[in-house]
């Protein structure tokens, strides 16, 4: 068996055979290839060629592939490609399996149709629950068997269908992905105690001793690629849960494709996808100029004010039945707390002592918060509604050393309560599921878990700091900082590198591929590719630019003075230009504009693109389109109105979603036009403490943490116009250090090739340029 015989097309591009064969080549001594591939490399395709091929290999260590994504988009697009290989393969050979992974929320029968008070917002507090109340009823003592409970919800539906009652399938069956189910709409209930039907046929089909996979009642490793939908028929129809079939599944399909949590988010891999973080796992990390904020979200940490709230709560509902044991509900709570108590080695004198702290933590909190308000806005209790966003930092950024929460609580005779917050917490959350039916995740648990994390980190590479968040709660005092503000105590992972290396160490091999990865040493560094080739796993280099023919784009790197705050000035007035540097930006992009086709503009953050949008339209007459800040439907809207009829112009921030991960294909899109470099808010104390924390690890924290991300961004947007090898457009990076070899410039992050093709050009040549290119390209 050759690779070739895997590719699901007739000849590959010269640099996908090359990206193929130094993927194979890498994954079998261990390694990774590293792997910038311009649009319409066919990365999708290589990676999966690749693992495939090691999959297949008898004599290779590997037993599947897993495919990482942050943008839904490539994930279809890795579904689409694996169903273009299994229709490819040789009649002989059978169809590589597949599984896409989804949450809970996608794939549970109840959730997805609304029924049984199970929606998006309370899935996982029900599933629990339910699955909780399943299992102590057929556990070790328990009243009755698995298939006894999912023949029972089975009889019931039988009997309402039998005895004429039933109206239809609307009240008799559960149908979900256009399947029956064997069950009633709602949850079903033994003895008063409400359980899931699906997990107790799941439950009922293990073994004692052996793979849960025996507990599918279908088969799948015939089926090629089994998607969402395809997974919910199949299970729900066969009346077993299918979030349990899909974990049961995992481990055996040759083909995973999740999302980056998946592998990077601690609590999905211990509790879901722990099987498949091996080394007989080839990655397929895609996007991955990603990788190091996604991962370094997931793998910081912290605990809301409301949530402490909620923890002291819990544990004194935990506390008081030792106290008031004077009827008798209270007395057989005691008992069952005493008795926990008896099993672990968690005093009531703890449990009381981390309430305390806890109760003086959230006094604190407000303390620290009001102090902060009343030195930076005097009068903020006048008028709630102009506060914004806001951090209060915890300890200089710009100098590591212990916290002021840290240091607050030792002084304040806490800190042996906070070492024992976590086993603390984690009892409270036993305790209180045995009193309890009600369906919720306990806060104590994961409050335990953040303090302690909060305990054991170090702080150079870790920051914390209060955060505030703009909310709204009317049932909050009208001077009272939590009316306008959610509060969270915050602790961020600044170099998330050793996390990510650490994952990556745990898999055989693979790929990390990006259409912006440039320059490979900055990205190797940050991402900790440099610490597992200093361990021995090889990293392999590869950077293939556009392929498609140059006549068809044009790229200019426009010489305009540089869009700082500095230069740009304060962001005037809707409709006012402001001084000669916005006058520049608006003339160039007012340029692009008027040759032909849809354009889309990125500004730097979406305060600059509102100022954009409302410059150009007083000057086009074509529509001008504005994305703001805002959830995926309106989002998506916004895009159909964009790609629906005459041309428009759709201005956004470069830190949105718009310019990453879009299909522009076709004639969607004639133009790009990036305005600046879109740095983070380096004022910020979390970007500063990242910014220092870089310092000390790999240098140069302002290039390595902040420059070149941004020059990504940049890259991502532009990479949007040329799609396919017919289409044509316009790229334009619109800033002086994109044109200029100097000290404070960019250019020389962008890859050789593109240097090549972004040639400076003067504001007042722009047109000329775009008048050149659109005649020739008629």
């Amino acid at each position: 068996m050759t690779w070739e015989e895997v590719f699901g097309h007739d000849e590959p591009y010269p640099e996908q055979a090359d990206g193929i064969e130094t993927a194979v080549e890498t994954a079998e001594e261990g390694g990774f290839a590293v792997i910038e591939g311009a649009c319409g490399t066919g990365k999708t395709m290589l990676a999966l060629t690749a693992g495939i091929d090691r999959v297949r290999d008898p004599d290779s260590p590997f037993e599947r592939v897993l495919v990482l994504t942050s943008v839904k988009q490539q994930l279809r697009q890795f579904e689409a490609d694996l169903r273009t290989i299994n229709d490819s393969l040789p009649e002989e050979w059978r169809p590589v399996s597949g599984l896409t992974l989804v949450g809970k929320a996608d794939v549970c029968p109840y959730s997805r149709e609304n029924r049984a008070g199970i929606d998006d917002s309370t899935v996982y507090d029900r599933c629990e629950g339910l699955r909780e109340r399943t299992r102590n009823l057929v556990g070790e003592g328990g009243a009755t068997t698995a298939d006894a409970l999912a023949g029972r919800a089975r009889r019931a539906q039988t009997d309402l269908l039998d005895s004429g009652s039933s109206e239809g399938a609307s009240d008799a069956y559960l149908t979900t992905a256009d399947e029956p189910t064997p069950y009633l709409p709602e949850t079903a209930e033994y003895d008063d105690v409400e359980y899931c039907p699906f997990y107790a046929e799941f439950l009922a089909g293990l073994p004692e001793d052996g793979d849960p996979v025996e507990a599918v009642p279908f088969s799948f490793d015939d089926r090629g690629l089994l998607a969402p939908e395809d997974l919910v028929g199949l299970a729900a129809g066969h009346g077993v849960c299918p979030h349990s079939a899909m974990g049961a599944i995992l481990p055996h399909v040759e083909v995973v494709i999740g999302n980056y949590y998946h592998a990077f988010d601690p609590t999905t891999a211990a509790t879901f996808t722990g099987p498949l973080l091996d080394e007989s796992t080839f990655v397929v990390c895609d996007e991955a100029h990603m990788l190091e904020p996604r991962v370094r979200d997931l793998v910081s940490d912290g605990v809301a004010d409301a949530t402490l709230r909620d923890a002291e709560t819990e544990l004194t509902r935990v506390i008081q039945p030792l106290e008031f044991d004077d009827d008798e509900r209270a007395v057989e709570a005691a008992e069952l707390v005493r008795a926990e108590l008896a099993d672990t080695e968690v005093t009531l004198d703890e449990l009381k002592a981390v309430r305390s702290l806890l109760r003086d933590l959230r006094e604190e909190l407000d303390r620290r918060v009001t102090a902060h308000l009343d030195r930076t806005t005097p009068d903020w209790r006048a008028d709630l509604t102009w506060l914004d966003d806001d951090e209060i930092p915890l300890r200089d950024p710009e100098e590591p050393g212990p916290d002021e929460i840290s240091e607050w609580a030792e002084a304040a005779g806490h800190a042996a309560a906070w070492t024992r917050a976590e086993a603390v917490g984690s009892l409270v959350g036993v305790i209180l599921d045995g009193l309890e039916e009600e369906d919720k995740n306990r806060a104590a648990p994961g409050v335990g878990r953040t303090l302690a994390a909060w305990d054991r980190t170090d702080h150079e590479s870790f920051f914390r700091e209060i955060e505030l968040t703009r909310t709204w709660d009317e049932t909050e005092p009208p001077d009272s900082w939590r009316r306008a503000y959610t509060a969270r105590l915050a602790l961020h992972n600044c170099v998330p590198g050793d996390a990510i290396a650490e994952r990556l160490g745990a898999f055989g091999g693979g790929v990390l591929m990006s259409a912006t990865l440039e320059p490979l040493s900055v990205f190797r560094a940050v991402t900790g590719l440099d610490r597992l080739a200093e361990d021995g796993r090889p990293i392999a280099e590869r950077t293939y630019g556009l392929d498609f023919p140059e006549s068809r784009r044009a790229s200019f790197a426009v010489d305009a003075p540089k869009f700082t705050h500095e230069n740009r000035g304060p962001t005037p007035e809707d409709g006012r230009v402001g001084n000669e540097v916005r006058a520049a930006y608006v003339d160039a992009v007012e340029t692009v504009a008027l040759s032909q086709g849809n354009v889309l503009v990125g500004m730097p953050n979406y305060r600059e693109a509102a100022w954009m949008a409302s410059v150009l339209e007083g000057r086009l007459d074509e529509t001008v389109l504005l994305d703001e800040s805002s959830d995926d439907d309106a989002t998506e809207s916004l895009k159909r109105d964009f790609f629906a009829g005459e041309d428009k112009v759709l201005v956004t921030s470069l830190r949105g979603t718009l310019t990453e991960g879009v299909d522009y294909r076709g004639d969607r899109l004639a133009a790009a036009v990036v305005c600046g470099v879109p740095l983070v808010n380096t004022a910020s104390p979390k970007t500063k403490a990242v910014r220092t924390a870089y310092d000390r690890r790999f240098g140069d924290g302002f290039e390595t943490a902040l420059l070149v991300p941004a020059v990504r961004k940049a890259r991502q947007a532009v990479g949007r116009v040329i799609r396919g090898p017919d289409e044509r457009g316009v790229r334009a990076f619109v800033d002086s250090r994109y044109a200029r070899d100097r000290w404070d410039g960019v250019r020389t992050y962008l890859p050789e090739t593109e240097r090549a093709e972004f040639q400076p050009v003067s504001p007042d040549m722009l047109s000329l340029g775009l008048e050149r290119f659109w005649s020739n390209s008629e």
